[in-house]
Protein backbone atom coordinates (compact mmCIF):
# COMPACT_ATOMS: atom_id res chain seq x y z
CA UNK A 1 0.00 0.00 0.00
CA UNK A 2 1.21 3.59 -1.01
CA UNK A 3 2.83 5.49 1.91
CA UNK A 4 0.13 7.99 3.04
CA UNK A 5 -2.96 5.92 1.96
CA UNK A 6 -5.29 4.06 4.42
CA UNK A 7 -6.80 0.89 5.47
CA UNK A 8 -9.10 1.96 2.48
CA UNK A 9 -6.67 2.42 -0.07
CA UNK A 10 -7.94 6.02 -0.16
CA UNK A 11 -5.85 9.18 -0.04
CA UNK A 12 -6.03 11.11 3.80
CA UNK A 13 -8.56 13.93 4.14
CA UNK A 14 -5.68 16.98 3.86
CA UNK A 15 -5.16 15.65 -0.17
CA UNK A 16 -8.74 16.43 -0.94
CA UNK A 17 -9.66 19.28 1.66
CA UNK A 18 -9.74 22.21 -0.91
CA UNK A 19 -8.13 25.54 -0.12
CA UNK A 20 -4.80 25.31 1.14
CA UNK A 21 -2.85 27.36 -1.11
CA UNK A 22 0.56 26.99 0.59
CA UNK A 23 2.45 24.30 0.24
CA UNK A 24 4.53 24.05 3.27
CA UNK A 25 0.82 24.11 5.41
CA UNK A 26 0.27 20.91 2.93
CA UNK A 27 3.22 19.15 3.87
CA UNK A 28 3.37 19.70 7.68
CA UNK A 29 -0.29 18.50 7.75
CA UNK A 30 0.68 15.16 5.53
CA UNK A 31 4.53 14.91 6.02
CA UNK A 32 6.22 17.33 8.58
CA UNK A 33 9.59 14.87 8.51
CA UNK A 34 10.12 16.37 4.63
CA UNK A 35 10.59 19.79 5.38
CA UNK A 36 14.24 20.81 6.46
CA UNK A 37 13.19 22.27 9.49
CA UNK A 38 11.56 19.56 11.11
CA UNK A 39 14.05 16.86 10.89
CA UNK A 40 16.07 15.91 14.18
CA UNK A 41 19.43 16.94 14.11
CA UNK A 42 22.80 15.36 16.23
CA UNK A 43 24.29 17.71 19.10
CA UNK A 44 27.24 19.77 18.02
CA UNK A 45 28.33 22.37 15.18
CA UNK A 46 28.30 21.05 11.51
CA UNK A 47 29.40 24.96 10.55
CA UNK A 48 32.40 23.15 9.00
CA UNK A 49 31.23 19.90 7.31
CA UNK A 50 29.18 21.77 4.58
CA UNK A 51 29.80 23.35 2.11
CA UNK A 52 28.67 27.44 2.04
CA UNK A 53 28.01 29.69 -0.36
CA UNK A 54 29.52 33.37 0.58
CA UNK A 55 28.55 36.49 -1.39
CA UNK A 56 24.80 37.63 -3.25
CA UNK A 57 24.77 41.32 -4.77
CA UNK A 58 21.07 42.96 -5.80
CA UNK A 59 20.94 46.53 -7.34
CA UNK A 60 17.83 48.20 -8.48
CA UNK A 61 17.60 50.15 -11.23
CA UNK A 62 14.73 52.20 -13.28
CA UNK A 63 12.24 50.17 -13.74
CA UNK A 64 13.46 46.67 -12.33
CA UNK A 65 16.36 44.84 -10.02
CA UNK A 66 19.49 42.76 -10.43
CA UNK A 67 20.88 39.86 -8.66
CA UNK A 68 24.23 38.13 -9.18
CA UNK A 69 25.58 35.85 -7.21
CA UNK A 70 29.63 34.55 -7.20
CA UNK A 71 30.15 30.74 -8.19
CA UNK A 72 32.40 29.65 -5.15
CA UNK A 73 31.42 27.42 -2.14
CA UNK A 74 33.88 26.85 0.61
CA UNK A 75 33.86 23.78 3.18
CA UNK A 76 36.59 25.04 6.01
CA UNK A 77 39.88 26.38 4.24
CA UNK A 78 38.84 24.30 1.14
CA UNK A 79 37.06 25.11 -1.86
CA UNK A 80 34.14 22.73 -2.38
CA UNK A 81 33.38 24.02 -5.43
CA UNK A 82 34.18 26.48 -8.27
CA UNK A 83 31.16 26.55 -10.26
CA UNK A 84 28.13 26.66 -8.15
CA UNK A 85 24.96 28.59 -8.84
CA UNK A 86 23.53 30.44 -5.87
CA UNK A 87 20.86 32.90 -7.84
CA UNK A 88 17.80 31.21 -8.65
CA UNK A 89 14.60 32.21 -10.83
CA UNK A 90 11.50 31.45 -8.11
CA UNK A 91 8.32 32.79 -10.72
CA UNK A 92 8.00 34.68 -13.54
CA UNK A 93 9.07 37.92 -11.64
CA UNK A 94 11.51 37.35 -8.83
CA UNK A 95 14.46 35.50 -7.85
CA UNK A 96 16.56 34.47 -4.75
CA UNK A 97 20.22 34.84 -3.91
CA UNK A 98 21.28 31.80 -1.03
CA UNK A 99 24.77 32.29 1.20
CA UNK A 100 25.25 29.86 4.21
CA UNK A 101 24.59 25.99 4.28
CA UNK A 102 24.49 25.37 0.30
CA UNK A 103 22.66 22.02 0.93
CA UNK A 104 19.68 23.11 3.80
CA UNK A 105 19.64 26.36 1.46
CA UNK A 106 19.35 24.87 -2.10
CA UNK A 107 16.35 22.27 -0.65
CA UNK A 108 14.49 25.44 1.28
CA UNK A 109 14.71 27.55 -2.46
CA UNK A 110 13.32 24.24 -3.97
CA UNK A 111 10.61 24.08 -1.75
CA UNK A 112 9.80 27.42 -1.91
CA UNK A 113 9.40 27.54 -5.81
CA UNK A 114 6.62 24.78 -5.21
CA UNK A 115 5.19 26.98 -2.75
CA UNK A 116 4.52 29.70 -5.05
CA UNK A 117 3.71 27.18 -8.18
CA UNK A 118 1.12 25.64 -5.99
CA UNK A 119 -0.50 29.21 -4.69
CA UNK A 120 -1.01 30.20 -8.08
CA UNK A 121 -2.98 26.70 -9.41
CA UNK A 122 -4.81 27.00 -6.38
CA UNK A 123 -5.86 30.56 -5.98
CA UNK A 124 -5.43 31.26 -9.81
CA UNK A 125 -3.29 34.08 -9.01
CA UNK A 126 0.05 35.12 -8.21
CA UNK A 127 0.76 35.94 -4.83
CA UNK A 128 1.84 39.55 -4.45
CA UNK A 129 5.69 40.65 -3.71
CA UNK A 130 4.88 40.84 -0.25
CA UNK A 131 3.42 37.63 0.37
CA UNK A 132 5.98 35.76 -1.47
CA UNK A 133 8.43 37.69 0.62
CA UNK A 134 6.65 36.80 3.88
CA UNK A 135 6.27 33.02 2.58
CA UNK A 136 10.35 32.84 2.58
CA UNK A 137 10.41 34.55 5.81
CA UNK A 138 8.32 31.88 7.46
CA UNK A 139 10.52 29.31 5.85
CA UNK A 140 13.65 30.65 7.08
CA UNK A 141 12.18 31.03 10.43
CA UNK A 142 11.39 27.32 10.13
CA UNK A 143 15.03 26.50 9.88
CA UNK A 144 16.17 27.96 13.29
CA UNK A 145 16.96 24.85 14.99
CA UNK A 146 19.29 24.12 12.12
CA UNK A 147 20.81 27.49 12.07
CA UNK A 148 21.82 26.94 16.05
CA UNK A 149 23.54 24.42 14.45
CA UNK A 150 25.98 26.25 12.28
CA UNK A 151 23.56 25.41 9.17
CA UNK A 152 21.86 28.69 8.75
CA UNK A 153 20.73 30.10 5.39
CA UNK A 154 20.20 33.98 4.73
CA UNK A 155 19.12 34.43 1.62
CA UNK A 156 18.53 37.47 -0.56
CA UNK A 157 15.62 38.01 -2.26
CA UNK A 158 14.08 40.60 -4.96
CA UNK A 159 11.83 40.90 -7.58
CA UNK A 160 9.63 43.59 -10.03
CA UNK A 161 6.20 44.59 -7.69
CA UNK A 162 3.34 44.10 -10.54
CA UNK A 163 1.59 46.30 -7.69
CA UNK A 164 3.57 49.23 -7.51
CA UNK A 165 2.30 52.41 -7.90
CA UNK A 166 5.48 54.22 -9.93
CA UNK A 167 6.98 51.44 -12.45
CA UNK A 168 10.36 52.62 -12.35
CA UNK A 169 10.19 52.20 -8.34
CA UNK A 170 8.82 48.28 -8.99
CA UNK A 171 12.07 46.98 -8.06
CA UNK A 172 12.40 45.46 -4.87
CA UNK A 173 14.94 44.11 -2.50
CA UNK A 174 14.23 42.12 0.48
CA UNK A 175 16.74 40.99 3.19
CA UNK A 176 16.34 38.17 6.03
CA UNK A 177 18.10 37.24 9.29
CA UNK A 178 18.64 33.96 10.46
CA UNK A 179 15.52 34.07 12.71
CA UNK A 180 13.08 34.58 9.66
CA UNK A 181 12.89 38.70 9.95
CA UNK A 182 12.38 40.74 6.62
CA UNK A 183 14.25 43.91 5.91
CA UNK A 184 13.30 46.02 3.15
CA UNK A 185 16.53 47.34 1.43
CA UNK A 186 16.90 50.20 -0.67
CA UNK A 187 19.18 50.44 -3.70
CA UNK A 188 21.91 47.83 -3.45
CA UNK A 189 22.30 45.30 -1.11
CA UNK A 190 24.53 42.13 -0.33
CA UNK A 191 24.76 39.01 1.56
CA UNK A 192 27.37 36.62 2.75
CA UNK A 193 30.96 36.48 3.64
CA UNK A 194 31.72 39.55 0.97
CA UNK A 195 29.42 41.54 1.45
CA UNK A 196 30.99 44.07 3.61
CA UNK A 197 33.48 45.05 1.17
CA UNK A 198 30.78 44.11 -2.01
CA UNK A 199 28.57 46.71 -0.19
CA UNK A 200 31.14 49.21 0.06
CA UNK A 201 31.72 48.86 -4.00
CA UNK A 202 28.06 49.17 -4.01
CA UNK A 203 28.04 52.14 -2.18
CA UNK A 204 30.73 54.37 -4.20
CA UNK A 205 30.00 53.36 -7.49
CA UNK A 206 25.75 53.17 -7.16
CA UNK A 207 23.95 55.90 -9.22
CA UNK A 208 19.91 56.07 -8.76
CA UNK A 209 18.28 56.48 -12.59
CA UNK A 210 20.61 53.64 -13.93
CA UNK A 211 19.86 51.21 -16.78
CA UNK A 212 19.56 47.72 -16.38
CA UNK A 213 22.98 47.16 -18.63
CA UNK A 214 24.86 49.84 -16.14
CA UNK A 215 23.35 47.76 -12.98
CA UNK A 216 24.98 44.39 -14.34
CA UNK A 217 28.16 45.78 -14.91
CA UNK A 218 28.08 47.26 -11.42
CA UNK A 219 27.00 43.91 -9.60
CA UNK A 220 30.31 42.41 -11.58
CA UNK A 221 32.42 45.20 -10.28
CA UNK A 222 31.15 44.52 -6.74
CA UNK A 223 31.43 40.74 -6.94
CA UNK A 224 35.11 41.58 -8.30
CA UNK A 225 35.95 43.91 -5.26
CA UNK A 226 34.27 41.11 -2.60
CA UNK A 227 36.96 38.56 -4.13
CA UNK A 228 39.56 40.64 -3.92
CA UNK A 229 39.42 40.83 -0.30
CA UNK A 230 37.45 37.59 0.50
CA UNK A 231 38.94 34.05 0.71
CA UNK A 232 35.73 32.34 0.44
CA UNK A 233 33.97 34.66 -2.51
CA UNK A 234 35.49 33.52 -6.24
CA UNK A 235 35.86 36.34 -8.38
CA UNK A 236 35.62 36.20 -12.41
CA UNK A 237 37.44 33.11 -13.46
CA UNK A 238 38.63 33.40 -17.24
CA UNK A 239 40.77 30.15 -17.56
CA UNK A 240 37.79 28.40 -17.03
CA UNK A 241 35.40 30.94 -18.35
CA UNK A 242 33.70 30.86 -14.90
CA UNK A 243 31.10 33.86 -14.20
CA UNK A 244 28.99 35.01 -12.02
CA UNK A 245 25.65 34.30 -12.49
CA UNK A 246 23.19 37.33 -13.06
CA UNK A 247 19.58 37.87 -13.41
CA UNK A 248 17.46 40.70 -14.56
CA UNK A 249 13.84 41.27 -13.19
CA UNK A 250 11.72 43.63 -15.53
CA UNK A 251 8.16 44.04 -17.04
CA UNK A 252 9.23 41.59 -19.26
CA UNK A 253 10.07 39.09 -16.12
CA UNK A 254 12.85 37.33 -15.33
CA UNK A 255 15.72 37.15 -17.62
CA UNK A 256 19.56 35.64 -16.99
CA UNK A 257 22.45 37.40 -18.60
CA UNK A 258 24.35 34.88 -20.86
CA UNK A 259 27.53 33.60 -20.51
CA UNK A 260 28.52 35.68 -23.90
CA UNK A 261 26.62 38.79 -22.80
CA UNK A 262 28.73 38.06 -19.23
CA UNK A 263 31.93 37.34 -20.48
CA UNK A 264 31.67 41.02 -22.57
CA UNK A 265 31.24 42.56 -19.12
CA UNK A 266 33.44 40.74 -17.13
CA UNK A 267 36.24 41.12 -20.21
CA UNK A 268 35.80 45.36 -19.75
CA UNK A 269 35.93 44.37 -15.83
CA UNK A 270 39.12 43.22 -15.96
CA UNK A 271 40.65 44.96 -18.54
CA UNK A 272 40.02 48.25 -16.50
CA UNK A 273 41.76 46.86 -13.47
CA UNK A 274 44.29 46.35 -15.44
CA UNK A 275 45.20 50.19 -15.33
CA UNK A 276 43.29 50.73 -12.33
CA UNK A 277 43.50 48.05 -9.82
CA UNK A 278 41.23 49.36 -6.60
CA UNK A 279 38.22 50.20 -9.53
Amino acid sequence: MAAGHGQSGRLPQEFTTPGISSFTEFLTATAPEMLPGRRPLPPGNAANLAPHGTTIVAVTFDGGVVMAGDRRATMGNLIASRDMQKVFPTDSYSVVGIAGAAGIAIELVRLFCVELEHYEKIEGTTLSLDGKANRLATMIRGNLGAAMQGLAVVPLFAGYDLDAVDPSEAGRIVSYDVTGGRYEEHQYHSVGSGSIFAKSALKKRYRSGGTAEESVRLCVEALYDAADEDSATGGPDLTRQIYPVVFVVNADGVRRITEDELGEVVATVVEARLTNPGG
